[in-house]
Order: C-alpha cells, then sequence, then structure tokens
C-alpha cells in the first residue's frame, strides 16, 4: 500500500473521462473523452524518440523487481509481452483541458435526478446483496450505491484502457515514476493471483480499475470476494464491486450506525471562521448557536461530534453539519464537492 489515503481510489481524481480536482473558483472537471489536446510538447516528443532501447532496459529491472515481489514468471511473460509506452496517455497526463464548475453545477452534474432515479432502481435490483453487505461490514447500501454511481455511473464508464500498459507508461516516467512502479507491480501481483487476465484488467488512463474505480494498492487492500467464485472481480460481479467498496469505506472508519450528516441554516451573523473540519462540537452546541434544520425545526438530538461545511467559498449558504462518516468519505477522495456528492446523492437513493 503507498502512502496517503487521498490515492486510494485515482479513478475519483485521475480519469480519461471527467477528472475532477478543486479550484478557488469552483471545480474544475476536464473533458480528456470529449475535447481535443493540444499538440503533443517538443520535450515528450523527443523523449518518445529516444524511449525505445532505455523502455526495454527499464522493463527488464521492472521484471526483476516483479519476480521479487513473488510474481510469477509465466504471469509476466503473459502480462509485459509488446507493452510499450502509450503516447495518449502521456498526453492525458501533461495537458488535461479544464472547465471550471461551480458547486451547483457540479451536484447537477454527479448527483443529477437521472443517477437518483437510476441509484434506486439499483437499490431495488440488489436489495438481498446490498443487505447482506451492509451486515457483514458495518456500511449502508445507499452510500455503496452512491459511490458505485459516482465512480463509474452504476459500472457503465469504468475506462478502456490495458491497466497494465497505462501504468507501465506512467512509471517509466519521471514525473511520478516511483508511484506508478509500485501500482503497477500491485496490479501484477492481482494478475498473478487469478483475479483477472491481463487483457481483462481495463481502467482509467491513470491505472484506476473497474467498477469501483480502485488503483492496484487499493484493490490489494479492499477487494473481496463475495460471490465466492474465487476472484476479486471488481469488474464484472456486482456482489464484489459492492463488496469491496464497503469494506474499503469500512477501513477509512465508518460508522455503520451514523449518516454522513445534513443540511443546515446558520443563523445571522455567524462566524464563519467556525466553518471547516478542524472546528468540531456536539449536536447541542451548534443548536445553541443558532443553527437549526433547513425549515427552521431544531437539530437532531442525539449528541454526535459536529463540523460545520461550506462548500460556497465566502458564504454561508449552502451549509452542511457533518459527521465523522462524511470524514470516511473525504479519505476515499479528498474534494468536498466528492464527499457532499455521495452524501446527498445516498440520502436522496436512499428515500422510501
Amino acid at each position: 500500500m503507498h502512502s496517503g489515503l487521498q490515492h486510494l481510489c485515482q479513478g475519483a481524481r485521475e480519469r480519461s473521462v471527467h477528472r475532477l480536482r478543486p479550484t478557488r473558483r469552483g471545480f474544475a472537471i476536464g473533458l480528456a473523452g470529449s475535447l481535443a489536446l493540444p499538440f503533443l510538447p517538443q520535450s515528450i516528443r523527443s523523449a518518445r524518440a529516444a524511449a525505445g532501447d532505455d523502455f526495454a532496459t527499464w522493463l527488464i529491472g521492472l521484471r526483476e523487481d516483479a519476480l521479487k515481489a513473488g510474481v510469477r514468471a509465466a504471469t509476466l511473460d503473459v502480462a509485459l509481452a509488446g507493452v510499450e509506452p502509450l503516447p495518449r496517455v502521456l498526453e492525458l497526463d501533461r495537458a488535461q483541458p479544464e472547465v471550471t464548475l461551480t458547486y451547483e453545477q457540479y451536484m447537477t452534474r454527479v448527483a443529477s435526478e437521472a443517477r437518483v432515479v437510476a441509484g434506486k432502481q439499483m437499490m431495488r435490483e440488489n436489495r438481498t446483496v446490498l443487505d447482506r453487505v451492509s451486515e457483514t461490514f458495518g456500511v449502508q447500501g445507499r452510500f455503496v450505491v452512491a459511490l458505485w454511481g459516482i465512480e463509474s455511473d452504476f459500472g457503465r464508464v469504468t475506462g478502456g484502457y490495458s491497466v497494465v500498459q497505462s501504468l507501465a507508461t506512467l512509471a517509466f516516467d519521471p514525473r511520478r515514476g516511483s508511484y506508478f512502479r509500485a501500482e503497477l507491480i500491485e496490479a501484477l501481483k492481482i494478475i498473478d493471483q487469478g483475479n483477472v487476465s491481463a487483457a481483462a484488467m481495463k481502467g482509467s488512463w491513470a491505472g484506476a480499475m473497474g467498477q469501483t474505480q480502485f488503483m492496484p494498492s487499493a484493490y490489494m487492500r479492499a477487494a473481496v470476494d463475495f460471490d465466492g467464485d474465487g476472484r476479486r472481480d471488481i469488474w464484472g460481479s456486482r456482489p464484489d464491486v459492492f463488496a469491496s467498496s464497503a469494506k474499503l469505506l469500512a477501513s477509512l472508519g465508518w460508522l455503520g450506525d451514523q449518516t454522513w450528516g445534513r443540511e443546515v441554516k446558520l443563523p445571522q451573523g455567524f462566524d464563519l471562521a467556525l466553518a471547516g473540519l478542524p472546528t468540531s462540537k456536539k449536536i447541542a452546541e451548534w443548536e445553541a448557536a443558532g443553527v437549526r434544520a433547513p425549515d427552521g425545526a431544531p437539530l437532531p438530538t442525539r449528541q454526535l461530534d459536529a463540523s460545520i461545511v461550506l462548500p460556497v467559498s465566502g458564504s454561508s449558504t449552502p451549509a452542511f453539519m457533518v459527521y465523522n462518516n462524511y470524514r470516511s468519505i473525504l479519505r476515499w477522495n479528498r474534494s468536498t464537492y466528492f464527499a457532499l456528492a455521495v452524501g446527498s446523492l445516498s440520502d436522496r437513493i436512499g428515500e422510501g
């Protein structure tokens, strides 16, 4: 497992379709799948021209490291056959077109009404297995389905790149080579264990895999064979997808007897300096300070530790009171917008 939980599900941050990252004015979303990219810079063209022999030598060293890590030679013979740097991956890594989204635009796109309708249907279709997953890992099914919807549109958009080839390209590139080299060796272990073939190991250009969009290290940490077929299949098995997501959330500190948070209304004159995760108070303390439900009703009586989150900088609306599980979602993806979208979508999917 590499350092830093922010890389656990790299697909939420570095994917070929809709790369998301925060900006000062809102949220940037790269439409790498639909917009033309600039011509390849001279530095990359030159590097590509000189890469052939260097890559072959590098691949020998990688193979030696993989063998030392326990990957069988026969697996490497198949998985690394014909692997070479993918210019398109380097293009996407170097130059991602961006357009700024406000919080409202982001929520409309990521937690849309169409996604709510689809999520409700998925809850109905998969009720039995979701109940089993919830009982096993202590994570409510509506959160599992919300993450599934946001990460891969319920398994519809998972990426068509060879994970081995994408990771080899990024590992050979010196910018973040050590990180992606470690991920590539983990990917080879996954193949060696018989979970998926190298040909079927598809994902984003940055190596995020399957319906959960896990990086290989996250897979090794949390993937589950929940359907009992001997493979941890986050590409094609819904039971494995659901259980793997739930196990990862549980490992990130999820509390199954709590929700994520709720929208609130702040009193006039509220000190915005109190907003943010560093400030935590009991719900009763926030209520004593004038915080209420959006309709003015009292807050819940359960005395959880809570913080106030304001997604629009400098504005007291909208405002959210968030609990421990919101922080767990942030460990999955360090984005305020993402965490609020998961929470909102889960609430709307779970209504009724």
